[in-house]
């Protein structure tokens, strides 16, 4: 079975690798097909690849290629995790938006915008290709904004592509574990978009635990979400937000977090990697150990401005390991041989949401198997969720307007209405602001 990873000069793309590594069973992946614009970049990840192999029998094969049309032909299934503009993109990103007083995080608000502006035209162009030279491949996606670019490769592909992302599998697991169950076998009523959702039971052996949570201030205050939004705050809500709600309860606090900050998130990791990628080309230096180091170090600075913000202190080891390479062996696994399982992914919503359209990508558990991913039936979310979900859905869908269109005014629009950017003279800067520092968004007419 053939493995293409889109965006295959990737820091992470050794976590999916070794995840493959593990599977022995019939109908494994065979061949991976890294695909990358950069040869560089592709040349060392390579060498961390062939470390990890070198004790392993019958790994996976890997080769390298830069040619797009080559890397799609004959692929089973397709990663995507492309950076379209790179992580200096992403610096530029944070530094724009932080210059207008708003959030500029990859993901979510002004930054996420910027981002899904730049990625959008890229991942259609990578939709069609797919259908024209992979009709038969499902499509992983794990490029940011999940949601919104699996929406745009939807439109191409239908139910054959699927988002995925680790925070709600992170977020479920925490709760488990501080409940005393077994994370594999809790079920997570969890329901949103990418990056917006929330638990709003957890049942273990079918009793929903999440009141006994609740009500214990102890408990509640013992793991990562419980110190970063504070005890009241999650009681109040009778819920528990994935982390990156954060930007939304505490916008202010953020903000000026960052503002404060030596370095920017997308700074700092562009000059971790800058740095791995020069050590990696070193001769003689173990590129494994190399990367090893540098994801420790990347991990435990993750929403580091967050968790000082709230004052929740360092990361647990337990949350330190990732977990999306998991959950896209998990996926692959559960289509390719049919072994059904529940998993909480980004598609399209086909009626589950009843507030939502059919076509809208949302972030729900479902239940995986040789078809496909089929989300699951989830009750309304409260008034509160509803209008932060639809307003935030409002303006994925004038992003997706504006790519298509090459709309400068609906890109503005896009900017001004997002519940973070307050303002629509605020928006048209932003937009000024990107297009200037951008090649990317020099379609935008």
């Amino acid at each position: 079975m053939k493995l293409t990873i889109l965006g295959g000069g990737g820091f992470r793309v050794p976590l999916v690798y070794g995840a493959l590594l593990t599977d022995r069973a019939e109908g494994r992946v065979t061949e991976v097909v890294l695909h990358d614009l950069d040869a560089g970049r592709l040349s060392a990840v390579g060498r961390v690849l062939a470390e990890q192999a070198a004790a392993v029998p019958d790994a996976p094969t890997v080769t390298t290629t830069t040619d797009l049309d080559e890397a799609l032909r004959g692929a089973d299934f397709i990663f995507s995790a492309i950076r379209v503009g790179g992580l200096e993109g992403r610096a530029d990103d944070e530094r724009v938006a932080l210059a207008e007083g708003v959030l500029g995080q990859e993901t979510v608000g002004a930054g996420g915008i910027a981002y899904g502006l730049r990625t959008v035209p890229v991942a259609v162009d990578i939709a069609r290709r797919v259908a024209r030279l992979a009709p038969d491949a499902w499509v992983i996606n794990f490029t940011n904004p999940a949601g919104l670019v699996t929406e745009a490769m939807s439109r191409h592909l239908g139910d054959r592509v699927i988002g995925i992302c680790d925070s709600p599998v992170g977020l479920g697991r925490r709760i488990a574990r501080v409940l005393g169950g077994n994370p594999n076998e809790a079920w997570i009523d969890y329901v949103g978009l990418n990056h917006l959702g929330w638990v709003r039971g957890l049942k273990i052996a079918g009793r929903d635990e999440l009141p006994r949570l609740l009500a214990d201030p102890d408990l509640l205050g013992s793991f990562e979400e419980g110190k970063l939004f504070g005890v009241d705050w999650l009681q109040s809500l009778g819920a528990i937000p994935n982390e990156y709600l954060h930007y939304y309860y505490f916008n202010r606090e953020a903000v000026r977090s960052y503002q404060q900050a030596e370095k920017t998130r997308g700074a700092f990791l562009a000059d971790q990697q800058a740095r791995f990628y020069d050590e990696v080309g070193t001769p003689g230096v173990k590129a494994l150990d190399v990367w090893d180091r540098t994801r420790a170090e990347r991990e435990a600075t993750y929403m580091s401005e967050n968790r000082e913000t709230a004052g929740a202190g360092e990361r647990d080891a337990d949350d330190l390991s990732g977990g999306y390479e998991k959950v896209a062996l998990a996926l692959m696994r559960a289509i390719a041989r049919d072994e059904r399982t529940t998993l909480i992914l980004n598609v399209r919503n086909q009626g589950t949401l009843a507030v939502l359209d059919r076509d809208a990508v949302i972030e729900v558990p479902c239940l995986v198997d040789a078809n496909g991913a089929h989300p699951v039936s989830v009750a309304p979310l409260p008034d509160h969720a509803t209008g932060l979900v639809c307003s935030v859905k409002a303006v994925e869908r004038e992003v997706l307007a504006a790519a298509e269109s090459a709309s400068r005014t609906t890109a503005v629009k896009a900017f001004a209405l997002h519940p973070l950017v307050d303002s629509v003279n605020v928006a048209r800067r932003l937009v000024e602001g990107y297009t200037s520092v951008h090649p990317g968004l020099a379609y935008l007419k």
